[in-house]
């Protein structure tokens, strides 16, 4: 008998952005990420600030020309709320690194899937040559 895989469920990057929309996602550390305020109403949730965000993924396409500590100072003159250089770039860098990790478990997963497969028909297959001496054995005792 085999056992059943289960599901994978791939970790979700830290901003959701739904049909153009920027989607609230659960607190998972005692800090609020920039871009996001905490919910009045749930202390487990962050709201997100769709300016604060837009501005985000626009300041990662300006690191290509200039430097975190002159993106930071945009940043935060352009949004009012402060950033720093190593919290620009440390911010920038997980989401990089929760990107690649998806990535690779959505690889492992499709591994994993051929993997099962192939063990299902090598199971298959095995049971299905046992079955047939089983039946050849029962038919010359009879």
């Amino acid at each position: 008998m085999t056992k059943a895989a289960g599901t994978w469920k791939l970790p979700q990057p830290t901003d959701l952005k739904e049909d153009n929309e920027w989607v609230p996602i659960p607190r998972v550390a005692r800090t609020i990420p920039f871009g996001y305020e905490l919910d009045p109403n749930d202390s487990g949730i962050l709201l997100p600030i769709a300016n604060e965000l837009d501005m985000l993924a626009q300041a990662h396409k300006y690191l290509k020309q200039y430097s975190y500590r002159e993106v930071a100072n945009w940043l935060a003159r352009n949004t009012g709320r402060d950033i720093s250089h190593v919290g620009l770039k440390k911010r920038l860098d997980n989401e990089r690194q929760r990107k690649n990790k998806a990535g690779s478990l959505r690889r492992w997963a499709e591994y994993a899937k051929k993997a099962i497969a192939k063990a299902e028909e090598i199971e298959r297959t095995r049971l299905g040559a046992k079955q047939s001496k089983d039946q050849e054995g029962s038919e010359e005792a009879a």
